[in-house]
């Protein structure tokens, strides 16, 4: 295959030489001497983005032989320009993560609660996504800080995606949505210096924690071995807000979804942590890959919790509280008004079997978040906000690159 150009008195010729388009997958050199690997066998036709046929991009149009580039090669210019734009801005918290696809199967209805089929359908296998990040570090820190661990599933049902977004604690720093930038602008890095890295034991945290005695309870779950897992297969999920669920009679039912792992609950001790984090980075995200490649498939149990308005009107504390300043208790304390109804029940598992890692991390990772509307949120301070948060930071962080890897 042959590509001239007119440039003056010059010839710009480009590639190969005319036996060239040949498909036996042997190199060829060019008329500038210039070597091109030539796809043979049954591989594909290499294209442009729009799908033209091209021989080769491994080199430039150039003026002639020895001569300089022309900028009227449109395969170097969009090969140039792809690369100039695919990245994206790093996400501002639970930059450093991974993910893994599986299926989510019901085993128990809970028709009597909800009209969601994911719900309400037994025996259907839903497929979904569940990306594990650290919060505080960036996407080039360690996978093993002390740190809250991000625990987002994506479901795709027959009525859309759902997202029941969580991290491995049921509890939150704040009370009120307003406070959430200065929370993180805490626990980022010190603005002077730029580090501590993915940790927050500095003095900009501390400070903020101690004008914050609602933080407190979150304190001590994070100085608990809960902020350093074992394995991120070893972790559990809490989707931490107080929902509802909506039947058919349009009566509701308050619920809050936990996730337990089914190799159960494993932490490391903080030298081990350390030393990890010194000989892998990429600890928890190895670990995952490789137990997957091994057929080893990660398990959960989503478990609910349930009870109506009137029961909750009876607690001695607000079951709404934003910041879930405590777990609603899983049995009845003797001598109080708390019904024995709260003790977890476990209608359905998430199954790893056919589970399979992302094959393109930048393109499977970062997705939207979406909701469907048989599943409502009981909307109050920190999650009514959440929601508008977290559509208007994806399609910061992601729709101007839309097209190199897909729809949000």
């Amino acid at each position: 295959m042959k590509k001239e150009k007119k440039a003056g008195n010059s010839t710009a010729k480009r590639k190969v030489e005319k036996d060239s388009s040949s498909s036996d997958g042997k190199d060829r050199l060019g008329s500038g001497g210039e070597r091109h690997q030539m796809a043979g066998g049954n591989h594909p036709v290499l294209t442009t983005n729009q799908g033209n046929p091209i021989s080769d991009n491994q080199n430039s149009l150039r003026s002639n032989s020895s001569g300089p580039t022309l900028l009227e090669d449109f395969v170097l210019r969009e090969k140039i320009t792809h690369f100039d734009h695919e990245r994206i801005p790093e996400r501002i918290v639970h930059a450093r993560g991974t993910a893994a696809h599986g299926y989510f199967e019901l085993t128990e209805s809970l028709a009597h609660y909800s009209t969601a089929k994911i719900l309400t359908e037994t025996g259907d296998k839903t497929p979904v996504f569940t990306r594990f990040s650290t919060v505080t570090g960036g996407a080039g820190s360690v996978d093993t800080p002390r740190d809250v661990r991000g625990f987002a599933v994506k479901f795709y049902t027959k009525e859309g995606n759902w997202d029941l977004v969580g991290i491995n604690i049921p509890v939150f720093f704040i009370q009120d949505a307003i406070k959430f930038p200065d929370l993180i602008h805490a626990v980022k890095m010190e603005p002077d210096r730029g580090f501590p890295q993915s940790a927050t034991a500095h003095d900009t945290f501390w400070d903020f924690i101690s004008f914050m005695p609602e933080s407190m309870h979150m304190v001590m779950w994070i100085m608990s071995d809960r902020t350093l897992p074992r394995s991120l297969r070893m972790m559990e999920g809490f989707g931490v807000h107080s929902f509802r669920l909506i039947n058919a009679a349009g009566d509701s039912t308050f619920v809050k979804f936990h996730w337990r792992p089914k190799l159960g609950l494993q932490s490391t001790i903080w030298d081990e942590a350390i030393k990890i984090a010194g000989a892998d980075s990429d600890f928890h995200r190895r670990d995952l890959f490789e137990a997957i490649e091994k057929g080893a498939f990660p398990e959960w149990e989503l478990a609910v919790q349930l009870f109506t308005q009137e029961q909750a009107a009876k607690f001695p504390f607000d079951h709404l509280d934003p910041i879930a300043t405590r777990p609603w208790p899983y049995f009845a304390p003797k001598g109080t008004h708390w019904p024995v109804n709260l003790a977890l029940v476990t209608p359905f598992v998430n199954r790893g079997k056919g589970g399979r890692t992302p094959q393109e991390y930048l393109a499977e990772v970062k997705k939207y978040k979406t909701f469907i509307p048989t599943e409502a949120k009981e909307r109050r301070r920190i999650d009514n906000l959440r929601c508008k948060l977290f559509g208007d930071y994806m399609r910061q962080h992601c729709s101007k690159n839309e097209d190199k890897w897909g729809p949000l």
